[in-house]
Protein backbone atom coordinates (compact mmCIF):
# COMPACT_ATOMS: atom_id res chain seq x y z
CA UNK A 1 0.00 0.00 0.00
CA UNK A 2 1.33 3.37 -1.31
CA UNK A 3 1.30 5.64 2.15
CA UNK A 4 0.57 9.24 2.29
CA UNK A 5 2.42 11.89 0.13
CA UNK A 6 4.67 13.73 2.97
CA UNK A 7 4.63 17.89 2.47
CA UNK A 8 8.09 19.05 1.31
CA UNK A 9 8.94 21.06 4.29
CA UNK A 10 11.84 23.12 1.84
CA UNK A 11 9.93 25.68 0.30
CA UNK A 12 9.05 26.94 3.81
CA UNK A 13 12.08 26.88 4.72
CA UNK A 14 13.42 28.42 1.78
CA UNK A 15 10.80 31.26 2.54
CA UNK A 16 12.26 31.19 5.77
CA UNK A 17 15.55 32.40 5.23
CA UNK A 18 14.60 34.61 2.46
CA UNK A 19 12.36 36.68 5.28
CA UNK A 20 14.93 36.35 7.52
CA UNK A 21 17.70 37.85 5.64
CA UNK A 22 15.27 40.55 4.47
CA UNK A 23 14.68 41.33 8.04
CA UNK A 24 19.06 41.02 8.42
CA UNK A 25 19.46 43.67 6.19
CA UNK A 26 16.38 46.04 7.10
CA UNK A 27 18.01 45.91 10.91
CA UNK A 28 21.08 46.72 9.16
CA UNK A 29 20.08 49.75 7.10
CA UNK A 30 18.13 50.69 10.34
CA UNK A 31 21.21 50.62 12.29
CA UNK A 32 23.23 52.25 9.52
CA UNK A 33 20.59 55.14 9.35
CA UNK A 34 20.79 55.59 13.22
CA UNK A 35 24.70 55.72 13.32
CA UNK A 36 24.77 58.27 10.68
CA UNK A 37 21.91 60.64 12.22
CA UNK A 38 24.15 60.22 15.56
CA UNK A 39 27.61 61.26 13.49
CA UNK A 40 25.63 63.81 12.00
CA UNK A 41 24.31 65.16 14.91
CA UNK A 42 27.58 64.89 17.04
CA UNK A 43 29.34 66.87 14.21
CA UNK A 44 26.45 69.43 14.51
CA UNK A 45 27.45 69.85 18.16
CA UNK A 46 31.05 69.67 17.51
CA UNK A 47 30.40 72.69 14.98
CA UNK A 48 28.75 74.97 16.89
CA UNK A 49 31.20 74.51 19.86
CA UNK A 50 33.56 75.48 17.91
CA UNK A 51 31.78 78.04 16.58
CA UNK A 52 31.16 79.41 19.80
CA UNK A 53 34.65 79.25 20.67
CA UNK A 54 35.99 81.10 17.72
CA UNK A 55 32.94 83.58 18.29
CA UNK A 56 34.46 84.20 21.76
CA UNK A 57 38.25 84.47 20.14
CA UNK A 58 36.93 87.09 17.60
CA UNK A 59 35.42 89.10 20.04
CA UNK A 60 38.29 89.17 22.47
CA UNK A 61 40.59 90.37 19.79
CA UNK A 62 37.88 92.97 18.41
CA UNK A 63 37.25 94.12 22.28
CA UNK A 64 41.21 94.14 22.78
CA UNK A 65 41.58 96.10 19.47
CA UNK A 66 38.76 98.62 20.71
CA UNK A 67 40.82 98.58 23.82
CA UNK A 68 43.41 99.73 22.69
CA UNK A 69 42.73 101.84 19.78
CA UNK A 70 40.75 103.61 22.77
CA UNK A 71 43.78 104.69 24.52
CA UNK A 72 45.78 106.46 22.90
CA UNK A 73 49.37 107.26 23.18
CA UNK A 74 50.06 109.89 25.39
CA UNK A 75 51.44 113.05 23.51
CA UNK A 76 54.57 114.07 25.18
CA UNK A 77 53.83 117.70 24.42
CA UNK A 78 51.07 117.47 26.78
CA UNK A 79 53.17 116.78 29.42
CA UNK A 80 53.92 119.45 32.22
CA UNK A 81 56.82 118.62 34.89
CA UNK A 82 57.07 120.39 38.12
CA UNK A 83 60.09 122.13 39.14
CA UNK A 84 61.30 121.88 35.33
CA UNK A 85 64.54 124.28 34.35
CA UNK A 86 65.18 125.21 31.30
CA UNK A 87 68.40 127.26 29.45
CA UNK A 88 68.30 128.74 26.06
CA UNK A 89 71.12 129.98 24.03
CA UNK A 90 73.15 126.89 24.46
CA UNK A 91 75.70 126.69 21.53
CA UNK A 92 75.95 123.50 19.82
CA UNK A 93 79.81 123.51 19.01
CA UNK A 94 82.26 121.16 18.91
CA UNK A 95 85.68 121.22 21.14
CA UNK A 96 88.33 119.61 22.07
CA UNK A 97 88.83 120.76 25.17
CA UNK A 98 87.18 120.70 28.67
CA UNK A 99 83.79 122.48 28.98
CA UNK A 100 83.32 124.78 32.19
CA UNK A 101 79.57 123.93 32.09
CA UNK A 102 77.24 126.56 34.11
CA UNK A 103 74.82 123.77 35.26
CA UNK A 104 75.29 120.67 37.27
CA UNK A 105 75.06 118.05 35.50
CA UNK A 106 75.12 120.07 32.03
CA UNK A 107 72.35 119.81 29.36
CA UNK A 108 74.07 121.23 26.85
CA UNK A 109 76.44 123.90 24.92
CA UNK A 110 80.06 122.97 23.82
CA UNK A 111 80.71 119.14 23.58
CA UNK A 112 83.42 116.42 22.39
CA UNK A 113 83.19 115.72 18.89
CA UNK A 114 82.64 111.99 19.92
CA UNK A 115 79.29 111.37 21.62
CA UNK A 116 79.08 108.82 24.46
CA UNK A 117 77.33 106.00 23.46
CA UNK A 118 74.40 105.65 25.57
CA UNK A 119 73.89 102.83 28.32
CA UNK A 120 73.91 102.24 31.86
CA UNK A 121 77.51 103.18 33.58
CA UNK A 122 78.51 102.50 37.16
CA UNK A 123 81.11 105.20 36.91
CA UNK A 124 81.36 108.82 36.17
CA UNK A 125 81.27 109.71 32.18
CA UNK A 126 83.18 112.44 30.56
CA UNK A 127 80.25 115.25 30.36
CA UNK A 128 82.15 116.55 27.23
CA UNK A 129 80.84 113.33 25.57
CA UNK A 130 77.84 112.82 27.52
CA UNK A 131 75.83 116.41 26.25
CA UNK A 132 77.18 115.29 22.60
CA UNK A 133 74.75 112.37 23.39
CA UNK A 134 72.01 115.30 24.51
CA UNK A 135 72.36 116.84 21.06
CA UNK A 136 71.05 113.36 19.60
CA UNK A 137 68.08 113.73 21.96
CA UNK A 138 69.44 111.44 24.27
CA UNK A 139 68.40 111.87 28.29
CA UNK A 140 71.21 111.49 30.31
CA UNK A 141 69.96 110.69 33.99
CA UNK A 142 72.42 111.19 36.66
CA UNK A 143 72.52 110.13 40.51
CA UNK A 144 74.53 111.00 43.54
CA UNK A 145 76.14 107.36 44.67
CA UNK A 146 76.23 109.05 48.24
CA UNK A 147 72.36 109.02 47.93
CA UNK A 148 71.38 106.29 45.73
CA UNK A 149 72.97 102.75 46.21
CA UNK A 150 71.71 99.03 46.72
CA UNK A 151 68.48 98.61 45.88
CA UNK A 152 67.43 102.15 45.22
CA UNK A 153 69.77 102.09 42.65
CA UNK A 154 68.55 98.52 41.19
CA UNK A 155 65.32 99.93 41.14
CA UNK A 156 66.43 103.33 39.28
CA UNK A 157 68.50 100.97 36.50
CA UNK A 158 65.06 98.93 35.86
CA UNK A 159 63.12 102.21 35.00
CA UNK A 160 65.78 103.15 32.12
CA UNK A 161 64.71 102.29 28.24
CA UNK A 162 66.82 100.22 26.08
CA UNK A 163 68.17 103.27 23.76
CA UNK A 164 68.38 107.20 23.41
CA UNK A 165 69.51 107.21 27.42
CA UNK A 166 72.67 107.42 29.82
CA UNK A 167 72.70 106.38 33.55
CA UNK A 168 75.63 107.09 35.58
CA UNK A 169 76.57 108.54 38.87
CA UNK A 170 77.11 111.93 38.95
CA UNK A 171 79.25 113.55 42.06
CA UNK A 172 77.88 116.56 43.81
CA UNK A 173 74.26 116.79 42.52
CA UNK A 174 71.88 118.90 43.76
CA UNK A 175 69.42 116.49 44.47
CA UNK A 176 69.53 112.44 44.73
CA UNK A 177 68.23 111.89 40.70
CA UNK A 178 68.60 114.71 37.93
CA UNK A 179 67.54 114.03 34.50
CA UNK A 180 68.58 116.27 31.29
CA UNK A 181 67.68 116.44 28.20
CA UNK A 182 69.02 119.40 25.64
CA UNK A 183 68.76 122.37 27.40
CA UNK A 184 66.35 121.27 30.14
CA UNK A 185 66.76 119.59 33.32
CA UNK A 186 64.86 118.35 36.65
CA UNK A 187 66.09 117.47 40.24
CA UNK A 188 63.98 114.67 41.22
CA UNK A 189 63.55 113.75 45.24
CA UNK A 190 64.08 110.27 44.70
CA UNK A 191 64.37 106.68 42.17
CA UNK A 192 60.43 106.44 42.56
CA UNK A 193 60.09 110.18 41.49
CA UNK A 194 57.00 110.07 39.26
CA UNK A 195 58.43 112.98 37.41
CA UNK A 196 61.42 110.85 36.43
CA UNK A 197 59.11 108.95 33.85
CA UNK A 198 57.77 111.79 32.44
CA UNK A 199 60.61 113.25 31.80
CA UNK A 200 61.79 110.48 29.46
CA UNK A 201 58.66 110.57 27.70
CA UNK A 202 58.99 113.92 27.37
CA UNK A 203 62.29 114.78 26.13
CA UNK A 204 63.61 111.14 24.69
CA UNK A 205 64.24 111.75 21.22
CA UNK A 206 62.15 115.07 21.28
CA UNK A 207 62.23 117.08 18.06
CA UNK A 208 63.72 120.26 20.43
CA UNK A 209 67.05 118.16 20.42
CA UNK A 210 69.51 119.67 18.22
CA UNK A 211 69.87 116.63 16.06
CA UNK A 212 67.23 114.16 16.96
CA UNK A 213 67.73 110.67 16.01
CA UNK A 214 71.52 111.08 15.12
CA UNK A 215 73.44 107.87 16.72
CA UNK A 216 73.79 106.88 20.13
CA UNK A 217 75.73 104.02 19.58
CA UNK A 218 79.03 103.46 17.69
CA UNK A 219 81.38 106.37 19.31
CA UNK A 220 82.94 106.53 22.88
CA UNK A 221 81.98 103.95 26.20
CA UNK A 222 82.62 105.70 29.00
CA UNK A 223 84.36 104.18 31.96
CA UNK A 224 82.31 101.78 33.83
CA UNK A 225 79.86 100.61 31.14
CA UNK A 226 77.20 97.54 32.06
CA UNK A 227 74.80 97.53 29.38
Amino acid sequence: MTGAPVADDTSSTNDLTIKQQREKRRAEKVAALKAKQAAEKRNRRLGLAGAIVGGVAVVAIVVGIVVTSATPPVDPATIEIEGLETFEGLEAVHVDTPVNYTMTPPAGGPHNPAWLNCGIYEQPVPAENAVHSLEHGAVWVTYDPAQVSGADLDALRSQMPRSYIILSPFDGLPAPVVASAWGVQVALDGVDDPRLGDFIIKYRQSPDAPEPGALCSQAVDGPGKIS
